[in-house]
């Protein structure tokens, strides 16, 4: 049974003895999507650090059709915020690989915009005195759902282990707005949900992590051959052991 009171009460002192060993007196720094895993790890280091330590980081991509919620979010925790526009940055680099002749693949122009926007997080962490936090949770680590060194890259990830259901538990047990906690997770590239992406709800997917249960063989199958093809994005980076 998830205590939500309990789990939330050890990541906030958790949070905050990680800030006491790691960086001490320095910032949070909170890439805000308007989603709620960005709102709750925002709010969380709010309830570790307070709001004048929690710098939230507003990263259109061009439009953002829904960057009102990542407002109402830094607006709602009262916490310092920019807006960074990284058009330039992601169109300065398909520029560059289109001079050299490199044909871009779709997974290029998929997973170049979360990169620059990691790479623009820890800049921006640099010059105010940050550490930067990991959004992901690990419904989505689960399956890979993630940009390995963009939005799956960070300092500390307080909601790393802990399935979607889990998370908004604990979103709402902070009082959040409801619309930032049930907001539907979508790729903001092609119209589709996560769910839509992924073949099968998070719902389906925390049972099975969880509970070992899935009712459907295609959803249980597809959820295995997910993990393992992604299982090496959980891991360290290999290291071939010198023994010299």
């Amino acid at each position: 049974m998830f205590n939500v009171e309990q789990v939330t009460e050890k990541l906030v002192a958790w949070i905050r003895d990680w800030f006491e060993e790691n960086g001490k007196g320095c910032n949070a720094v909170v890439g805000i999507s308007g989603g709620k895993d960005s709102s709750i790890v925002a709010a969380l280091c709010v309830a570790a650090l307070g709001k004048e330590r929690v710098i939230g980081v507003l990263m259109p991509n061009g439009e953002q059709s829904d960057i009102d919620y990542a407002k109402q979010l830094v607006a709602y925790l009262s916490i310092p915020n920019y807006v960074c526009n990284v058009k330039a940055g992601v169109d300065g680099v398909l520029a560059a690989l289109d001079s050299c002749g490199v044909e871009i693949s779709k997974q290029t122009r998929v997973n170049l915009p979360p990169r620059v926007r990691m790479a623009t997080l820890y800049a921006l962490s640099q010059s105010l005195n940050g550490r930067v936090a990991n959004t992901c949770n690990l419904s989505e680590d689960w399956v890979g759902y993630s940009t390995r060194y963009g939005d799956a890259a960070g300092d500390f990830s307080p909601l790393g282990k802990l399935t979607v259901q889990e998370v908004k538990a604990i979103g709402r047990y902070l009082g959040l707005p409801e619309n930032l906690v049930e907001k539907v997770p979508s790729d903001g590239l092609s119209g589709k949900t996560d769910e839509d992406n992924l073949g099968f709800t998070y719902a389906a997917l925390d049972r099975y992590i969880r509970e070992g249960v899935c009712e459907d063989e295609q959803t249980k199958a597809r959820i295995d051959r997910l993990h393992k093809l992604n299982e090496f994005k959980l891991k360290p980076i290999p290291c071939f052991e010198y023994e010299g």
